[in-house]
């Protein structure tokens, strides 16, 4: 894989932290509302939210990183891809089904889903390629969302669907399709609603540019970035593990589990160290130690005792 050449960001749009997060409380208190348009590459609205319980001390990802580089096979498998290609897809109206196991199957409107606790999460994220970004996410607890439902004691297990759209999403047209469609998901039970996994709708103060997963996505922190799916329209409690994409197209790669581990090294690839996006100037390739469960082992790794993270990657 090539290295990472981040786009060419002047020194004056990298807002210092202390002023972005000025200007994310004066959002928080100016924005009356959540005003949604879909068009363009985003519905490109300021989002209400309130302080979470999770941020970190770290310097955050220049935004134009986060927004421009990019997995979503959905619009390309080049990292620009998702950035150059989303323009045409839209966000706006938007249902998520929620069913399966639970005793209040229910189809969610995504003014609905935007009235759920809506917080600020500052979260590292790895991806299984060897480069970490931090990005200031907006979003809810995937539990809030189950306990609305009332999932039943033989669920085990929750499943995601990502939305197909040919006609917007040009990674899925074609003879030669990279990934298999609907894109897949999994996690247990446990692990879903867990307060650190989250439903993001925004990143960065607004909404979720079309490229980041508009309007909703999974955000789990502690696992490799390709357990985040992207443009949710269905989430189903079920009791036997669930089908995901990659672990279908590469099982020897791409295990369920996906947990950050810096003693498994992927196969073409060691994971002992990270390339932090935006980190020791954009041209250079500084590395640094990956953390276990990517630093959130305090918070996640009980989740896993007794299972062999050797042979559940």
């Amino acid at each position: 894989m090539a290295a990472y050449r981040p786009p060419h960001i002047p020194a004056s749009d990298i807002t210092p932290r202390s002023i972005y997060m000025s200007r994310r409380s004066f959002l928080g208190t100016a924005a009356a509302g959540l005003a949604l348009t879909g068009a363009g590459s985003a519905f490109a609205a300021p989002l209400q939210a309130r302080p979470g319980p999770y941020t970190l001390d770290e310097k955050l990802t220049p935004k134009e990183a986060v927004t421009s580089y990019n997995n979503f096979y959905e619009f390309g498998t080049d990292k620009s891809d998702p950035s150059n290609n989303a323009g045409d897809f839209k966000p706006t109206p938007w249902t998520v089904k929620v069913d399966g196991l639970v005793g209040k199957p229910k189809e969610f409107g995504l003014e609905e889903l935007l009235k759920m606790p809506i917080e600020d999460r500052t979260y590292r994220m790895r991806c299984v390629e060897g480069w970490s970004m931090v990005i200031p996410w907006i979003g809810f607890p995937l539990a809030a969302l189950l306990d609305q439902v009332e999932p039943q004691g033989s669920a085990k297990y929750v499943s995601f669907e990502t939305v197909v759209r040919p006609e917007e999403m040009p990674g899925q047209k074609g003879l030669f399709q990279p990934l298999p469609w609907p894109y897949v998901e999994g996690l247990r039970l446990d692990e879903a609603r867990h307060p650190l996994t989250i439903l993001a709708v925004g990143l960065y103060g607004e909404t979720l540019p079309n490229q980041n997963g508009a309007p909703i996505r999974l955000v789990v922190p502690w696992k490799y970035g390709f357990k985040s799916i992207k443009s949710i329209v269905r989430i189903s409690l079920v009791e036997k593990q669930p089908e995901t994409t990659w672990k279908n197209s590469n099982a020897r790669e791409y295990g369920f589990y996906s947990n950050v581990n810096p003693a498994v090294d992927h196969p073409r690839w060691s994971q002992a160290t990270e390339q932090r996006i935006g980190e020791g100037g954009f041209f250079k390739t500084a590395r640094r130690p990956t953390l276990p469960f990517n630093g959130y082992a305090d918070d996640v790794a009980g989740l896993y005792a007794g299972l062999d993270l050797k042979a559940n990657y």
